[in-house]
């Protein structure tokens, strides 16, 4: 019979919130940093339920700082109305002051875009978001990834009724 995981053990992994799949698919991701999130204390209770979608997020610099854009956070349903977040405002991301300098250069000078990879709660349950310096895919590199993905989907079904007989 298996062991029962300790409290200690059971804080040491981290929690997944949200992931935004589809830049996997609109964006090369080259570089990927973990930045701390600042939220108020309904927009982290909505965290703990998952209720978060970074479907249409992206970072911008402004200011010196990092903000996270359109990230949509759902209002806490157990909290009054003046207790309440706005769910799409700008969100400060919490980096080093030279990881922001080096994010800020290559936007501004490469051409890279800051796009937010997913959100979760790290061991000590601190709400952090990936985000990756990116470049856009043109057309033809997002029908490639699709025949990628297609050929690797059919090749593992191949090898696998192989397997079966």
């Amino acid at each position: 019979m298996a062991k029962k995981p300790t409290k200690k053990e059971l804080l040491n992994v981290s929690v997944m919130i949200a992931e935004n799949r589809k830049a996997r698919f609109d964006y090369f991701l080259e570089e990927f940093f973990e930045a701390g999130i600042m939220l108020t204390g309904t927009e982290v209770k909505s965290l703990r339920h998952g209720q978060c979608s970074l479907a249409e997020a992206h970072a911008i610099a402004k200011k010196g700082d990092i903000y996270l854009m359109g990230c949509n956070i759902a209002p806490y349903g157990a909290a009054g109305i003046h207790l309440q977040h706005t769910p799409t405002r700008p969100r400060k991301l919490l980096l080093h002051k030279r990881e922001i300098n080096k994010l800020m250069g290559r936007i501004k000078i490469e051409g890279y875009t800051l796009v937010p990879v997913k959100m979760f709660f790290n061991e000590r349950g601190i709400a952090k978001c990936e985000i990756a310096l990116a470049k856009g895919k043109k057309a033809h590199d997002k029908r490639e990834t699709i025949k990628q993905r297609d050929w690797n989907r059919e090749k593992s079904r191949v090898l696998s009724g192989n397997q079966n007989d």
